[in-house]
């Protein structure tokens, strides 16, 4: 990722542009997720002005959720947009805190780890099962999970490995202020 701290209007220094590796990631996601709302609203047409649904279509939509669903946990894991509950870490600072988030992290490495054994199992259990409607290797379509899994198993490793090389002196008390959160002239990109 390329940073250009180059102030622009309004003392506010540019947003760092992505390289064209996250720029095509972003274009996959966003593909799957048209299409998704795409199939959605063709089937809603058909059975509202012809009577009628066309089967293969609601299930690519189901399939294309569950894409967009891995696929944009990826996206949240690398951005680290995902949902995270720190209000009580927040209170300690020093070794404590340090402590308190490499465990997080550990526990957090756990669950993916699960998830990417669990992934593999069910991609191995349905390796010889189609889809009803497609045809389509539901080993191929619940591949997603595992895939998930191990990308953010290597985003949160680079996270943990940081963590832990991070002095326990910088691990300060979060400062909560409500307005900070629901301020709507924040610019939300930021």
């Amino acid at each position: 990722m390329t940073h250009d701290s180059s102030p622009v209007a309004g003392g506010r220094p540019a947003k760092p542009q992505d390289s064209r590796g996250e720029f095509a990631f972003q274009v996959f996601c966003a593909v799957i997720f048209l299409g998704m709302i795409g199939l959605v609203f063709y089937n809603a047409f058909l059975r509202y002005v012809f009577r009628s649904s066309f089967t293969p279509s609601e299930e690519w939509a189901r399939f294309l959720f569950m894409f967009i669903t891995f696929y944009g946990a990826i996206e949240a894991f690398y951005r680290k947009k995902h949902i995270a509950v720190d209000l009580f870490v927040g209170l300690f600072q020093g070794i404590t805190r340090k402590t308190m988030d490499v465990a997080a992290q550990l526990l957090g490495l756990g669950a993916l780890l699960l998830l990417l054994w669990g992934g593999i199992v069910l991609v191995g259990q349905t390796l010889d099962t189609t889809s009803v409607a497609t045809g389509i290797n539901m080993g191929v379509i619940y591949g997603a999970l595992p895939i998930m899994a191990l990308a953010a198993l290597v985003i949160r490793g680079k996270e943990a490995i940081e963590l832990l090389k991070k002095p326990a002196s910088e691990f300060r008390k979060a400062s909560y202020d409500p307005r900070e959160v629901f301020d709507p002239d924040k610019d939300v990109e930021e």
